[in-house]
């Protein structure tokens, strides 16, 4: 009985990592998590840390949902109404990214950036996540969320490594 129920675990584990919509939430909670502990750090050293680590995942799952999320959902539903504004939505994001990656935690704007930074992924997050916006609009469509899945996490592994070999 215990290898049917380790199996069928093993079995809901693949299926969460693989399914489109459970990868991308799943980086989104883990960002809301980084957001939350900048926001409660008085320590200099951890606020690098935490925006090092904020700045590149969302670098990596932009560009993942860019190439591969993103054009699949446009090819299935032809809403390019949410497609274009999660599109400019990125472009944003990118850029304070940027302006945050350049800046020190001793900077006065340091955390303000950060904070706006955090706000702007939280609506973003919002419009994806909510009833009629784009994860339950993936839903609903033919798209294969399964395939797609498998697509976007070993796009989002090769992103990581050639961070890491940076």
């Amino acid at each position: 009985m215990a290898s049917k129920s380790r199996s069928s675990s093993t079995a809901r584990g693949r299926s969460k990592h693989a399914d489109a919509i459970g990868l991308l939430k799943t980086d989104h909670r883990q960002v809301e998590a980084w957001f939350a502990q900048f926001s409660r750090t008085k320590n200099q050293q951890k606020k690098r840390q935490l925006a090092d680590h904020i700045c590149d995942a969302l670098t990596v799952h932009a560009t993942i949902e860019e190439e591969v999320f993103y054009p699949a959902f446009i090819e299935a539903t032809g809403d390019k109404d949410t497609h274009h504004e999660a599109v400019v939505e990125h472009a944003g994001a990118k850029k304070l990214i940027a302006e945050i990656q350049a800046m020190s935690p001793d900077d006065d704007y340091y955390d303000a950036m950060v904070t706006v930074l955090a706000e702007m992924i939280k609506h973003h997050v919002k419009e994806e996540e909510q009833p009629g916006g784009m994860f339950s609009e993936a839903k609903k469509s033919d798209m294969d969320l399964q395939v797609l899945g498998e697509q976007l996490l070993a796009r989002k592994q090769e992103l990581q490594a050639t961070a890491k070999a940076a």
